[in-house]
C-alpha cells in the first residue's frame, strides 16, 4: 500500500514535536550568540582613496587618451600597492610585527569601472592600526610610484579617518543569530520528522487501521483492578448512607 502524508499529519507532527523544534532554535541562537560575542575577534576597517589624475603638465588641456592611459595603469597600480616593495616599507615605518604576505591579506584594493579613483581598505582588530596602515600604504605608494614607473600622477584623495566611536564590520552577531535561528528551525523540523518516521509503535485506533488495513469493530476499554478491602469499605459507607434515610 502506498503511504501518503496529508497536511494534517504534517501539522500534527510539528505540534507533537514543538518543544524539540523550539529547543533546537534556542540552542542554535545561543551558540551563535556565544561565538559571535565572546569567541570571534571584532574586525575594524579603514579606507582611503587614491586619485590617478592627468599626467600632462598643462592643467588647462584635456586629453581623453591620457585619461584612458591612466585607467589602464590602475590595474598595474592595484598590484604594486600590495607588492613587497610597498608593504615592506609600511611595516618598517609602523614597526608592525607581521610579514608582507600577512599584511597583504589585510588589504583590499579595487576601483569602480572607468573610474580613476582607487579604493584601499585595511582590516585589523585594532581600528587605530587599520587607519595607520591605510594612510601609510597610500603615502608610501605615492612616493615610490614616482621612481618605480617614472610618473607623478597619483594623489591621495581621501585619507582614512578614525571615527569617534569605531564599530567593527564583522562579525555581525545579530545576522549570525538570525542565520542560526533558520538553521536551528530546519534541523528541528528535520529531526522531528525523522523521529516520527522511525517511531513504529502503535498508539491509537487509527494506527491499527493503517497497519492492518481493516476497519475497527470494537474497542475494549481498560479494566481498572480495584482493591477488595477498599471496595467493601465503600459498600458499607453507601449502606450507612442509605439506611439513614427514612420515609
Amino acid at each position: 500500500m502506498e503511504e501518503t502524508i496529508s497536511l494534517q499529519d504534517l501539522l500534527k507532527t510539528l505540534k507533537k514535536r514543538l518543544v524539540l523544534i523550539i529547543s533546537a532554535v534556542i540552542l542554535a541562537v545561543g551558540v551563535a550568540a556565544g561565538v559571535s560575542f565572546f569567541l570571534m575577534t571584532p574586525i575594524h576597517q579603514a579606507s582611503t582613496q587614491i586619485l590617478v589624475n592627468k599626467t600632462q603638465n598643462d592643467p588647462n588641456q584635456f586629453n581623453a587618451q591620457e585619461i584612458q592611459t591612466n585607467l589602464q595603469l590602475i590595474n598595474t597600480y592595484n598590484v604594486i600597492i600590495t607588492s613587497p616593495a610597498i608593504l615592506t616599507e609600511v611595516i618598517e615605518r609602523l614597526d608592525l610585527d607581521r610579514s608582507p604576505n600577512g599584511l597583504k591579506s589585510q588589504i583590499t584594493v579595487n576601483s569602480a569601472q572607468n573610474s580613476q579613483v582607487v579604493n584601499l581598505s585595511v582590516q585589523d582588530p585594532n581600528p587605530y592600526v587599520a587607519a595607520d596602515i591605510a594612510n601609510t600604504t597610500a603615502e608610501v605608494f605615492q612616493e615610490k610610484i614616482q621612481t618605480l614607473m617614472n610618473v607623478d600622477n597619483v594623489n591621495i584623495l581621501s585619507p582614512a579617518v578614525l571615527a569617534a566611536d569605531p564599530k567593527p564590520i564583522k562579525p555581525d552577531p545579530y545576522l549570525n543569530m538570525a542565520i542560526a535561528a533558520v538553521i536551528g528551525l530546519m534541523l528541528g523540523v528535520g529531526i522531528a520528522f525523522l523521529l516520527e518516521y522511525l517511531d513504529t509503535t502503535v498508539k491509537t485506533e487509527q494506527d491499527i487501521e493503517e497497519l492492518i488495513n481493516l476497519p475497527i469493530l470494537g474497542i475494549v476499554s481498560p479494566i481498572v483492578e480495584k482493591d477488595p478491602a477498599t471496595e467493601r469499605k465503600s459498600a458499607r459507607s453507601r449502606s450507612r448512607r442509605g439506611g439513614s434515610v427514612r420515609v
